[in-house]
Parts: C-alpha cells; structure tokens; sequence
C-alpha cells in the first residue's frame, strides 16, 4: 500500500478494515469437495462451524477510526478481544455474509451488531469487498464499518412513536376518521375563481354542490371505535355503506361545514345526526381539524365522533317532561297556559277552546282503586290526543281536567271536533272493559280582539251545564264523580 492510500486508509472518516480470507476460501473450497451445497443449512446445523470459519479470518491492519469506534488501543488489542467485538446477534448475519461469498460475490453487505470493548452496543452498517487482483484466493478484503448507532435508535424511536400514536388512534373511545379533504379544497378554489362572494346564498341555490363535495370526500383511515359505533364488521363494509351512515338531514349540516370552511375555519365542532349500518339514528358531535402542516391542500383531516345519542334522548324527554303530562301522554297546563298566551298575541284567529271534565274518575278510583283510575285517565289521553291535528293540541290541565286549543278554528269545526271525541268515546268503550269513558264538554270560540282567558271561562261554564246534565239524567251521586 502506498504512502499516499496508507494516509488515506488512515486517516478515513469510517472504520476500515483490511482482512485476509485465504483460509476461509480453501475451507469453502474442502466443503465442496465433501458435497455441501448449502452453506446456510451446513453452518446452522453445527455452531461450531461458524466458530472454525471466524477463525479463519485474520484482521491485517485496522485505521485510527476503528480504534476509537471500538475503544481499543492498538490493533493487537483489538484482535485478542474479537470475541467482545462480535457475538450474541451477530450469528445470523455472519451466516448470510459467508453465504454471499459463497454464491461467487466478490462483495458482500450486512447491517448487524458490534460491541465496543467497554460493552457498548453498536449498530453497524457492513460493506466488503475483495480487492482487484485477489478474487482467486480472497487474500485481501477491505471492509468498512458505518456506525449508524444513533440512526437506529431514532428509527427505533420513530417506530415506537408510530406504534404510540397508532394504538391512540386504534383505540381511542370515540370514533375517528382520516380523510382527504383536497379534492372539496379545489372545488371551492374554483368557485372563488368563478367570482362567487356570498357563498351561502349559492349553496342555497345550488344545494348540488355540497352533494358534490361531499362525495369527493376520500376516507383514508377509521379506527376500531367508528367500526363499532357504527355496527360495521370491518372497515371495507363501513367504506363501502356511507351512503347509508351519511344521509338524510346531514346534508344541512355538511353545508354548513363548507360555509365554515369557505370562511377559513379549519377547525369546526357541532352536533350532527349520522346512522348507523342497522338505521339506527346517531346524535354525534362532530369535531373537524384540518392537521397542521396540511393547511394548504386539506389532504389530512381528522374527524372525531363522540356518540351523544343518549345525552340527546335524555334531554329530548326532560324536555316533554316539561311540555306533557306523562300519564296521558298530552301537554301538561303550563304548555296550555303558554300556548294561549301565544296565540292571544299571534292568532290565527278565529279560536276554539273545547274544555272536558273527565266523568266517573272518582268513582274508578274508590271502587277499583287508582291503577282502574290511571287506566281511565290514559284512555282519555288517547281519544283527546286523535280527536284533533296540527296546529290544534290537547292538554291536561288537572286531575279529570282537559282542555283543547284550536287555532284558526270557528263554532261550526268546533262541533265537528266534539261529534268526533263523542264517536272516539264509543269506539274506545267498545275495545276497553270496566269503567266507562266519558265526558263533560264545553266550547267556546272568540276572534280577533277578544280576550282568550273570558275565553276559556265561557267553555268552563258550558262544560259545568254538560256535567251538571250528566248528573240530572243518569241520577248518580256527584260525589262519588
């Protein structure tokens, strides 16, 4: 070697090596002889094998490099302590390296482990070659040692984050989508280049295009909660049914979704109905974020559903708590006393009030006790709540107690309405046993101007002569009424 490459092999930024293989050659070389062909089954059967080939490999010169990579402090050192250098994981790929050779390469490569001297763990990246001149007997090999220690271990820690962030998204408790929102982002970039301002005002008109948008939408990613929420047995099915999940009054809130997104909000949350693959009705708050670094194409967005369908339900029946009376299934008095009120002030006009005082509730409950009486009251709730339809609604208004608003209503509708609580009577004592159903009506009617109230005083009193008559001619004891 001369001065000029001695320098050079020196003074390398990388650990070289210059070995000689000679002995392993003619030992390749009896190997075949005896009839081995399959140097990778050969050596894996006997350990010792690979052990006889190392020690056919003797190291002629090292550079400073590989001193300080290792922490020997000459080349002598270094080679009577090889066995710190090479073990433990190294055994397989030294086995693929003499494959190599072995196949009739003339250079080899590997990525293995090394051990420094001190015990410290090296990952290495291996390239060798035999040197012009020396293919017939291997005779001079230069390999060289890249320490890629540090790119292992961030690749290590980039793998762990990955699988971190994987099994976040796996499985988090509420349902998560990747999507590709690119596609929607040139849609509205062409509609920006088309002039278009006021964005809403062209949804309106052409409500087409957010069903466009919305099917360039390219899912990429669900994760185990989606396919669960959902009802989906895998994700293929799920991708493959959205048109089922997404329908229906999603449309609106979609579009506003692109009003937002128009108006450059990235980040979006609101309530939204979905359903699921059964047709189950889904309330979900939806939150929408556009991933940083991706504000530019939209090609990453992560989507989450939170299931607020219980929530809803609960909030849905406190609010006809607060609306109806829970046993008739009517409106309760303070929704009678609210929706008088509004139609006092909105009309239309003219207005029916219709009164029912329910007859015989006492007498249930004396003589068959309060479940016969509760059963009467039901009753009652279901022929008042037929008898009438929209705008008009039934309300009770107190114990045996009923009232009946009907806007937009005169005398003559009105007694078409009580000729069909008295036909729904008859039909309903017809299917029920034990007590009869029956009532005491009244109604009164007042137009523009007129007070409501005076209103339902006049159907009152009208109401107390129907009852007043029910008692004359059946001769029954009020009191037990």
């Amino acid at each position: 070697m001369t001065d000029e490459f001695s320098d050079m092999f020196e003074l390398a930024p990388v650990s070289l090596w210059l070995e000689d293989y000679s002995e392993l050659k003619q030992l390749f070389d009896r190997w075949r002889a005896e009839g081995v062909s399959d140097l990778r089954m050969h050596l894996r059967a006997d350990a010792r094998r690979v052990a006889e080939c190392s020690r056919c490999i003797r190291v002629l010169r090292v550079n400073r490099r590989t001193l300080e990579l290792y922490g020997a402090g000459s080349l002598e050192e270094l080679v009577s302590k090889l066995d710190r250098v090479f073990r433990d994981a190294m055994f397989d790929q030294h086995i693929e390296e003499m494959a190599q050779l072995w196949d009739g390469r003339t250079r080899f490569s590997s990525q293995t482990i090394n051990y420094s001297l001190s015990g410290q763990r090296l990952d290495i990246l291996l390239n060798a070659q035999i040197l012009p001149g020396h293919e017939s007997d291997w005779s001079r090999v230069l390999l060289s040692v890249e320490d890629v220690t540090a790119r292992v271990q961030a690749q290590h820690k980039l793998a762990a984050s990955e699988l971190y962030a994987r099994g976040l998204f796996e499985h988090s408790p509420v349902s998560l989508w990747v999507e590709d929102f690119s596609a929607v982002k040139r849609l509205l970039d062409d509609a920006r280049m088309q002039g278009i301002n006021d964005f809403r005002t062209f949804t309106d008109v052409h409500p087409e295009f957010a069903e466009r948008c919305m099917s360039e939408i390219r899912v990429i990613d669900v994760n185990q909660q989606t396919l669960t929420m959902f009802g989906a047995p895998d994700r293929d099915t799920l991708l493959k049914s959205l048109d089922q999940v997404f329908r229906d009054d999603m449309q609106a809130s979609f579009t506003e979704q692109l009003i937002d997104l128009w108006q450059g909000k990235l980040f979006q949350h609101r309530e939204v109905v979905n359903y699921a693959l059964n047709g189950d009705k889904l309330h979900v708050l939806l939150q929408f974020s556009v991933l940083p670094g991706h504000e530019q194409l939209w090609d990453l967005v992560l989507v989450s559903l939170t299931d607020i369908t219980a929530r809803k339900q609960a909030e849905a029946y406190l609010e006809f708590l607060g609306k109806h009376d829970v046993l008739t299934k009517l409106r309760n008095r303070s929704f009678f006393a609210d929706e008088l009120n509004r139609i006092e002030r909105k009309g239309p006009f003219p207005a029916t009030v219709v009164v029912a005082d329910l007859n015989g509730l006492k007498g249930a409950n004396d003589e068959l006790g309060h479940a016969a009486g509760d059963a009467l009251l039901r009753r009652a709730g279901e022929v008042l709540g037929k008898a009438i339809e929209k705008p008009g609604c039934a309300s009770r208004i107190g114990g045996d107690e009923f009232a009946l608003l009907l806007p937009g209503t005169d005398e003559r509708s009105a007694e078409q309405v009580i000729e069909r609580i008295q036909e729904l009577v008859e039909l309903n004592n017809q299917f029920y046993g034990g007590p009869k159903l029956s009532f005491a009506l009244g109604a009164a009617t007042c137009v523009k101007g007129d007070r409501l109230e005076a209103t339902v005083n006049r159907a009152d009193q009208q109401m107390y002569a129907s009852k007043r008559a029910f008692y004359v001619n059946g001769q029954r004891d009020r009191r037990k009424e």
